[in-house]
């Protein structure tokens, strides 16, 4: 191997390296600081190496010093300074090198100079510095340092107009809503969005504040804030607000602040610090910080199915309870109606809780006495409210459902919460319908998904396993109206 001392090496017989001209320029201390000297003259924008020299340069054997210099080069702003080291070279890679570098790579590691490599890629029929010649051998090269230095910036930019947005608002006179920002920037709810979105969604969260947190001046009426950048709105804010009415106006659509969007959390951090209480951790909480900042959750969309239910109370809705229960008739009751109702039954009560509103229609149908309630597949805010309200009362509870993967996980969140008594749901009771509906000829419905154990049988979840066959709870209606009254 053999290699001059101040160039690339001229092409030999059988040697395979391109024929370098020595241009014998570049300024050393230039290259150190990055910059090369004014008087190289490298090849013009879009000019490429003749084909021996980039032949060369993308020999095999000079593929890792490729690789690690432009990883160096593009965290350090595409300054070619520092240098990098390349180990367990073997034998085409230390002959690559050297004719590259114009001196002897003997040894199995070496320790490559850019500043150095760069000013040789200059001086050479390349006739451009690394980072262009990085950029002849692609791809582009990306400016790491500065994209994270821009992406600060767009990230700072977030927070000033957060915090002008809410210095030019009712805001700047709360003593809470700087730690309220200052929470939220170091959360990092919003980091994790484009900055784009994060502006929008704070400047929202802060109008939506100011909404319900407006300036007291006893001179004037206040007034809704501009939820806009150009809209003007002198309405009178309303005593209370609906959230579907709130998130219009803050951000256009009707479910801008429902339960699990971050504009909502974000503002009932802020409601929360306002009157100094915990985050809330669960719907019914949520809904009860709305109120202290007198916005109004949906309380009649969703309802829970009842039937029999006879609470003692004396105001009309107790009354309208007790008669629709003794006419045997179902009723479907909202959050509005709970919030309003007396759930106080007689001292004692048991109350029957099934899955599917088929037992609930059954019942009715069957005339029978005792207090149900649905979950309808789920057990939704309205129907853990109203299970809520009986337990603190003193009800038993006797829980029913599909005996099927998502039935069991429904009963053991019921049955584990409420201390609910297991009603006909042994393996016992499965082996009985599974068996039963095989005799009538029934099709059987496969058993499918990840297996849940039974909080209050171990046998179940392995019995049904083994047997393979959903049973839903309407295969059972029978028996379970047997044990309603």
């Amino acid at each position: 191997m053999e290699a001059g001392p101040e160039s690339l090496p001229v092409v030999e017989a059988g040697r395979g390296s391109p024929a370098v001209v020595e241009a014998g320029r570049g300024s050393p201390s230039d290259v150190e600081a990055g910059r090369g000297s004014p008087s190289d003259v490298e090849a013009g924008p879009g000019s490429h190496p003749d084909a021996e020299t980039l032949a060369f340069l993308t020999r095999p054997g000079l593929t890792r010093l490729w690789t690690a210099a432009r990883a160096r080069l593009e965290r350090n702003g595409l300054r070619a300074v520092g240098a990098v080291r390349l180990d367990r070279l073997d034998a085409r890679e230390r002959e690559a090198l050297s004719l590259l570098l114009a001196r002897p790579i003997t040894g199995v590691n070496a320790t490559v100079r850019l500043p150095d490599l760069d000013v040789r890629l200059r001086a050479s029929a390349v006739g451009r510095g690394l980072a262009a010649t990085l950029e002849v051998l692609g791809p582009p090269l990306a400016d790491r340092r500065a994209t994270r230095d821009a992406a600060a910036a767009e990230r700072a930019g977030v927070w000033s107009a957060a915090r002008a947005e809410a210095e030019a608002t009712s805001l700047s006179a709360q003593p809470w809503a700087a730690r309220w920002l200052e929470e939220i920037r170091r959360g990092g709810a919003l980091a994790r969005q484009d900055p784009p979105t994060a502006t929008t969604v704070i400047t929202q969260a802060v109008r939506t504040l100011a909404a319900l947190f407006p300036a007291t001046d006893p001179d004037s009426h206040p007034t809704a804030p501009d939820f806009s950048p150009t809209a003007s709105d002198s309405r009178p804010i309303p005593a209370s607000w609906g959230r579907g009415e709130l998130a219009t106006r803050a951000t256009g659509s009707a479910h801008g602040l429902d339960d699990g969007t971050l504009l909502s959390r974000l503002v009932l951090r802020g409601i929360a610090l306002a009157h100094g209480v915990g985050l809330p951790v669960d719907a019914p909480q949520r809904r009860a910080l709305w109120r202290m900042a007198s916005v109004v959750p949906d309380e009649v969309s969703s309802t829970v199915l009842t039937y029999g239910l006879r609470p003692t109370g004396g105001a009309w809705r107790e009354a309208a309870l007790r008669e629709r229960a003794e006419r045997h008739t179902e009723t479907h009751l909202t959050l509005r109606d709970l919030r309003e109702l007396s759930m106080k039954p007689p001292p004692g009560t048991r109350v029957h809780v099934c899955e599917n509103p088929r037992v609930v229609e059954a019942a009715a149908d069957a005339r029978r006495t005792a207090p149900l309630i649905c979950t309808s597949g789920s057990a939704t805010t309205v129907v853990l409210t109203l299970l809520d309200m009986l337990a603190s009362a003193g009800c038993a509870f006797a829980y029913h459902g599909d005996f099927d993967w998502p039935g069991l996980t429904l009963a053991n969140r019921v049955i584990d919460r409420y201390r609910a008594e297991p009603w006909r749901m042994a393996s016992a009771d499965y082996e009985h319908l599974a068996t039963r509906a095989e005799l009538r000829g029934t099709p059987p419905l496969p058993l499918v998904g990840a297996r849940v154990e039974a909080l209050w049988d171990a046998e179940l979840a392995p019995t049904m396993e083994a047997l393979g066959v959903a049973v839903h709870e309407e295969a059972g209606l029978d028996l379970l109206l047997e044990d309603l009254g």
